[in-house]
């Protein structure tokens, strides 16, 4: 955290977080760091993707760095799109190349957090609607043709629609979630008082902190978390509506919409709405790369906030 929070005051302080160079570099090293997650010796396995990069007792997760980095180099290479026709083959490269290397560890959260966001700064540039029309249908596609590829991803669809057709096995997270969730009522247990979280929820300190958020705090705590998020959003996008210029616009959009898609993904998985995939929850998941990313993407946002009202 205190990492995190020294990064997103230098984002938010330096001159470099408006300079398309130091995105461009972030960019590049993000992606030779995706390759390095795929060379055997320095990549590491865990939950049977091979997401992380071993430093001594430390760890990284490229595929966390890449979604902040992605949203800036695409939205320095939009600045000069505005008034014009937004279509660049390079754009779809700049997207595709991140979201391949990520698929191939494989990690289809953060895949789908970074292809969204990217898409976020495509339509709010200017790409038309029956253009994201395409692509929906070209998504189903590749959808179905990812879950023919990892018989796993067909099973936790199946854990989704009936978790209770197989409660020891694939619906087991989903499962415990709601025996979280459930019992908080509305004011919950009380901080700390979670049962969930001894050995009968996995992850409860990363992907399904939320659910041991609704039950310790019950559902005026959960709710609670809801409105900040609610109004990180509203603020960031006022933010971006007041940019002084195209690019601090997309860039503040993207970075929220980053944020707020992974929000609403963590949760619809916890609360049984979405299929359970690994997504932290932005800010309160245990995780170094993951709340480090948070901080980035806040601290871009927080630039350009002090930049407009310096000016």
């Amino acid at each position: 955290m205190a990492v995190s929070i020294a990064v997103a005051f230098m984002l938010m302080k330096g001159p470099w977080t408006s300079s398309e160079s130091f995105w461009t570099a972030f960019y590049y090293i993000t992606i030779l760091l995706l390759v390095a997650v795929m060379i055997p010796g320095i990549g590491a396995v865990r939950n049977g993707s091979q997401s992380w990069i071993a430093l001594g007792p430390f760890s990284i997760q490229p595929a966390e760095f890449v979604k902040v980095a992605l949203i800036g180099k695409l939205a320095c290479n939009m600045k000069q799109s505005a008034g014009m026709r937004p279509f660049r083959l390079s754009h779809f490269v700049l997207i595709l190349l991140p979201a391949a290397l990520i698929m191939l560890q494989p990690d289809l959260g953060s895949a789908v957090i970074m292809i969204v966001s990217a898409f976020v700064i495509l339509f709010l540039a200017g790409y038309p609607l029956s253009f994201f029309g395409i692509l929906g249908f070209a998504g189903i596609g590749a959808f179905v043709a990812l879950i023919a590829a990892a018989p796993y991803r067909l099973e936790r669809i199946k854990s989704y629609i009936d978790p209770w057709n197989d409660p020891l096995g694939a619906g087991f997270q989903g499962i415990q979630s709601l025996f979280a969730i459930a019992p908080g009522g509305l004011f919950g247990h009380g901080y700390g008082n979670s049962r969930q979280k001894y050995l009968y929820l996995p992850e409860p300190q990363n992907d399904f902190i939320f659910s041991i958020i609704a039950e310790e705090t019950g559902f005026i705590g959960a709710t609670f978390i809801l409105v900040l998020f609610s109004i990180l959003l509203l603020s960031a996008f006022g933010i971006a509506i007041r940019a002084h210029d195209y690019k601090s616009f997309l860039m503040t959009a993207g970075m929220a919409s980053m944020i707020i898609f992974q929000t609403f993904l963590n949760v619809g998985v916890v609360s049984g709405l979405l299929p359970v995939t690994g997504v932290t929850l932005p800010f309160i998941s245990y995780g170094g790369s993951s709340l480090l990313t948070t901080w980035m993407a806040a601290g871009t946002i927080l630039h350009f906030a002090f930049y407009k009202q310096r000016g």
